[in-house]
């Protein structure tokens, strides 16, 4: 059976990420990247890691979802578990993304929030 292997990461809107970011990174020493966020690499034997990511409040990487935050987990079989949540008739997206990143599909759990898949590169 396909299942989550982790926390792929907390994504969610500010209204300044930048801002934010700053503050973060000087008061909690967050190692934030020029992109914006953090990356925490916190198993090296297994492939993946997390991030911590603010995004802009008008954002529409979160729709249909009106929440204001996302979680991404790691998963170990991103079509196979595509398939199985499709049969238990969970609401899931037809657009799967490849990146040099890995592979990414997206779920709506039943309170309207959008949930991120996301399979490691090997």
């Amino acid at each position: 059976m396909a299942k989550v292997t982790g926390l792929g990461g907390i994504f969610f809107k500010a209204n300044d990420p930048a801002a934010l970011s700053a503050w973060y990174a000087k008061h909690l020493g967050l190692p934030v990247d020029d992109w914006g966020g953090v990356r925490f690499d916190d198993n090296p034997d297994r492939p993946g890691y997390a991030l911590w990511s603010p995004f802009a409040a008008d954002t529409n990487y979160f729709a249909p979802s009106t929440q204001p935050y996302m979680i991404n987990f790691r998963v170990d079989d991103l079509d196979a578990l595509l398939t199985q949540l499709r049969a238990d008739g969970v609401e899931v997206d037809d657009r799967v993304d490849e990146s040099e990143y890995g592979r990414f599909g997206w779920i709506m759990d039943p309170e309207g929030r959008r949930i991120e898949l996301w399979q490691p590169p090997a």
